[in-house]
């Protein structure tokens, strides 16, 4: 593809975009100028998140944290409460992190380069590239999973994913205008999002469908091309719902690190692959010791990686640990519950063996 056909797809998509953006609540409008704390935030929400899930959360911090020194100032639990629903809960710990940086060691204000963006904590390459583009209008080109298959089908690439990642990341790279490079990045994303579709695309509707190889070849659909899926393991686990006698329920944080960090749930066995729990063995790790009882049921969860399967036992009792968390099922909500831990709640209060 030679340079009059890349100024050709930059002005065909651009003209598209002026008259078909999308209205999202972290854009700026034409002739706005973009708040960098507002696609800073957005950005990191939309990873591996979709548009329709991220929008009630922004607005909602948004009107909790109007800035990004406001945010800088919250306490970590209230943020992770804020976040519960959306998954992948270390983006929100480095959320916090990165808010504090950008308040205490820049003034309040991001930085307006790649390397200076990538040195903040939870931004790395694709993240740092849509800042630079969308806020600061820096000729970036930031590569979502939109403009890798938009990418794809213009070039028509064949090779399976995620292999040919880079190539694409190459090829994207090679579109990107110096200017309006954010305009270009954002029509694109909404080309791939509302047009370029993953299933059945819309190739009659695109308006740069006279440059498109794979809509030429009659493979557009096709790709980009996936290798075969592996099969996601189960995993197993107990987990106690120890009740105190004043009704509240014992909860403890995870650790920062790993799956679910920062996150509250009651206490379990490790999470394992293979064969479910042996009584014995699995009341070894209880929290305390009591007359424990099997719920009637199995807790069953999805995980990107592996599904999970739960057993819950319940016991009346106590323990002094010094990071027992205590709570009665009306304050739960003052809790940060991850998905897998709302589903084992009720399931333990639909039970009804002590509450």
């Amino acid at each position: 593809m030679n340079a009059d056909q890349r100024g050709r797809i930059v002005a065909d998509l651009l003209a598209h975009y002026d008259r078909h953006r999308r209205v999202l609540p972290w854009r700026a409008g034409p002739g706005e100028t973009p708040d960098p704390y507002r696609v800073w935030l957005s950005e990191i929400m939309l990873q591996q998140t979709t548009v329709a899930t991220v929008g009630p959360y922004f607005r909602a911090f948004i009107e909790r944290w109007p800035t990004v020194g406001a945010l800088a100032a919250a306490d970590q639990d209230e943020v992770m409460n804020a976040w519960q629903g959306l998954g992948y809960y270390s983006r929100a710990r480095n959320l916090l992190k990165c808010a504090k940086a950008v308040a205490g060691e820049h003034g309040g204000r991001f930085p307006e380069t790649e390397a200076g963006l990538l040195a903040l904590p939870g931004i790395g390459p694709y993240t740092a590239a849509a800042i630079a583009a969308i806020a600061f209008d820096r000729p970036a080109s930031p590569v979502d999973g939109n403009i890798e298959r938009v990418t794809a089908r213009l070039f028509a690439v064949e090779d399976e994913m995620p292999g040919v990642k880079q190539e694409l990341r190459r090829l994207a790279a090679t579109l990107t205008p110096d200017r309006r490079p954010g305009d270009f990045a954002q029509a694109l994303m909404d080309l791939g999002a509302t047009i370029c579709t993953p299933r059945s695309p819309a190739c009659s509707r695109c308006p740069i469908r006279a440059h498109c190889a794979a809509a030429e070849r009659g493979i557009a659909a096709e790709l980009p091309r996936r290798a075969p899926k592996k099969a996601r393991p189960t995993r197993r686990a107990v987990f106690f719902w120890l009740v105190r006698g004043d009704g509240a329920v014992l909860f403890e944080r995870r650790p920062d690190r790993g799956l679910l960090g920062g996150m509250a749930m009651p206490p379990s066995t490790p999470w394992r692959e293979g064969e479910a729990w042996g009584e014995g063995e699995a009341l070894s790790h209880a929290p305390a010791p009591a007359q424990w009882t099997e719920l009637n049921g199995v807790v069953r969860h999805g995980f990107t990686h592996f599904h999970f399967e739960v057993t819950v036992w319940a016991a009346e009792g106590e323990t002094d640990a010094p990071d027992a968390i205590w709570a009665r099922p009306e304050d739960f909500g003052s809790l940060a519950l991850p998905t897998v831990a709302k589903k084992i709640c009720r399931h333990a209060l639909d039970d009804g063996t002590l509450l």
